[in-house]
C-alpha cells in the first residue's frame, strides 16, 4: 500500500507560481510513474503532468506546456509540480497518483484508471 499526501495549494492571483509536493510512502514509491491531476468544480477529473520513475521522462497536458514543470526527488520519495504563469483557468483540487505497474508511463498516462493510488487532493485558487 502507499499513501500520498499533497501539499503546497493555496491562493494566489493571476501570474503567480505554485510549487505543489506529493510525499510518498513505501520503500518502493521510487519504481513507480506519478501523474499529476486536477478537479476543478463540476468538471471531470483531468490528467495535467506525468514522470517516470527516474525523472527524465516526463510529459504535459497541453493547457500546463510551458507552464508547469514536474519533477520528483526519490531519496524524498517526494514528487513536485512547479506551476508558473498561473490563470484563474488553473483553480482546481490537484492530485497526485501513483502506477505502480509501471516505472515508465504507456501510452494510457492519461487516463484515470491506470493509477493505483491516489492522494487526498489539495486545493489551488487563482484569482483574477
Amino acid at each position: 500500500q502507499v499513501q500520498l499526501v499533497e501539499s503546497g495549494g493555496g491562493l494566489v492571483q493571476t501570474g503567480g507560481s505554485l510549487r505543489l509536493s506529493c510525499a510518498g510512502s513505501g520503500r518502493t514509491f521510487n519504481r513507480y510513474t506519478m501523474g499529476w491531476f486536477r478537479q476543478a468544480p463540476g468538471k471531470e477529473r483531468e490528467f495535467v503532468a506525468v514522470i517516470n520513475w527516474s525523472g527524465d521522462s516526463t510529459y504535459y497536458a497541453d493547457s500546463g506546456k510551458g507552464r508547469f514543470t514536474i519533477s520528483r526527488d526519490n531519496g524524498k520519495n517526494t514528487v513536485y509540480l512547479q506551476m508558473n504563469s498561473l490563470k484563474p483557468e488553473d483553480s482546481a483540487v490537484y492530485y497526485c497518483a501513483a502506477d505502480r505497474q509501471r516505472s515508465s508511463y504507456s501510452h494510457n498516462y492519461y487516463k484515470i484508471g491506470e493509477y493505483d493510488f491516489w492522494g487526498q487532493g489539495t486545493q489551488v485558487t487563482v484569482s483574477s
